[in-house]
């Protein structure tokens, strides 16, 4: 590092004196509180109005995967139409949605599969807000505050876990869950009015002017990059872990430790309140040519604390899990993040991001549905699926990520 670097403001306070940045992620974390919320708001729906642990796990399933199948399309669109308009388009989609949700099921009318069908359908457009904001970091952010903006960007998400769950969780109880759907479409609703006439800096994409050409291209750019390809493998298998865990803890909370709907939030809530803590720490550090330690030590870590619940499931195992993994989550982002903007070319930030998080988010739908059938008998096999599956993607790690970029 040179002295002209070293004498950059590289603090936290820098970074939100940017242009429209503070606007930016004001949105973006209501949005994620909406989307902590429905999480956990649909698994307690299927449980509770359907009874079904299975029905939880395939309308997780099916909130999350269509719109990881067309996230190429999304990213060719965040590089050629602009990411803040298609972010407000993303919003819209998700407070009809929710509004038709909670109405239909107010007046009794929505049978189960109409219910996957309108969860799938929406999230068709999930990814141009999953992927354009934080695409659009790297282009309007100098590279000496990545490491910062990758720590809020991180804690804004475990912000959003310590929030949401709880507070979908005890509006649920006192409410019930149509009310809870309409109060989060609503909140979506705010996010589009904060981030709406943002302002979209123009850049240079590699482009070859037809959609369909360009997002096979952001694919084949993907798989080809040696980090992002990696990156792909290691985290969706580290996600298979955290997408059982969105069905597990309810599980295990209702159905086994008979506790009331509010402790499932607070429960879920320590995991975010560790992660926010984790992220701010390693967001201070320079990671550059250590990503991939940060990436495997914390993954194998968090296998063999999941492991604990197969000794003793009780609450306060469950708390100690959450709280220990929620930790570790801090370093995993803080790598994940910068390593992506490091060695992605600018030119291609809306589709390689896009097609790259939904190869690592790939794995949170399936561990959710397989959680969702192992669990109906019993959390065990679930919960072992996520020990061994968390152990996996730390050797994915250190096996497929080169150690610098020259690698």
């Amino acid at each position: 590092m040179t002295s002209s670097e070293d004498q950059l403001d590289r603090s936290y306070r820098a970074l939100l004196k940017l242009p429209s940045i503070a606007r930016l992620l004001a949105g973006m974390q209501l949005a994620r509180i909406a989307q902590s919320m429905v999480a956990i708001t649909i698994v307690l729906f299927a449980l509770t109005a359907y009874n079904s642990t299975t029905l939880a796990g395939i309308v997780t399933f099916f909130s999350i995967f269509p719109g990881l199948l067309v996230s190429p399309i999304a990213g060719a669109l965040l590089d050629r139409h602009g990411r803040t308009r298609l972010v407000t388009l993303d919003y819209l989609i998700a407070l009809i949605a929710l509004i038709l949700i909670g109405a239909l099921a107010l007046c009794g009318v929505l049978p189960a599969w109409l219910l996957i069908v309108i969860a799938g359908v929406a999230s068709l457009t999930a990814p141009l807000s999953n992927t354009g904001l934080r695409s659009l970091f790297p282009i309007i952010i100098p590279t000496h505050l990545w490491e910062r903006v990758n720590a809020v960007d991180s804690t804004g998400y475990v912000a959003a876990v310590i929030v949401g769950p709880p507070l979908a969780a005890s509006m649920f109880a006192l409410w019930g869950g149509p009310v809870t759907f309409i109060i989060i479409g609503v909140t979506y609703g705010l996010a589009t009015l904060v981030i709406a006439g943002t302002p979209d800096p123009q850049t240079a994409t590699v482009s070859t002017g037809r959609i369909a050409t360009d997002a096979w291209q952001s694919l084949i750019y993907t798989w080809r990059n040696r980090s992002l390809r990696g990156l792909g493998f290691c985290i969706s298998t580290l996600n298979l872990a955290n997408g059982a865990f969105t069905i597990i803890v309810p599980i295990l909370v209702l159905h086994q430790l008979h506790y009331q709907k509010t402790v499932v939030g607070l429960v879920v809530a320590v995991q975010g309140l560790t992660g926010v803590i984790s992220a701010f720490v390693y967001g201070r550090h320079d990671t550059r040519d250590r990503e991939r330690m940060m990436l495997a030590l914390p993954m194998f870590a968090t296998g063999i604390t999941i492991a604990l619940l197969l000794v003793k499931s009780n609450l306060v195992t469950l708390l100690l899990v959450m709280g220990i993994t929620g930790a570790l989550n801090g370093p995993i982002d803080i790598a994940l993040f910068t390593l992506r903007q490091r060695r992605t070319d600018p030119g291609w930030t809306g589709r390689a991001f896009a097609v790259s998080m939904a190869f690592n988010y790939s794995g949170v739908p399936f561990g959710s549905a397989i959680a969702g059938v192992l669990a109906s008998q019993s959390t065990g096999p679930a919960i072992a699926f996520c020990v061994v599956t968390s152990l996996i993607s730390g050797l994915l790690a250190l096996l497929m990520i080169p150690a610098r970029k020259q690698d």
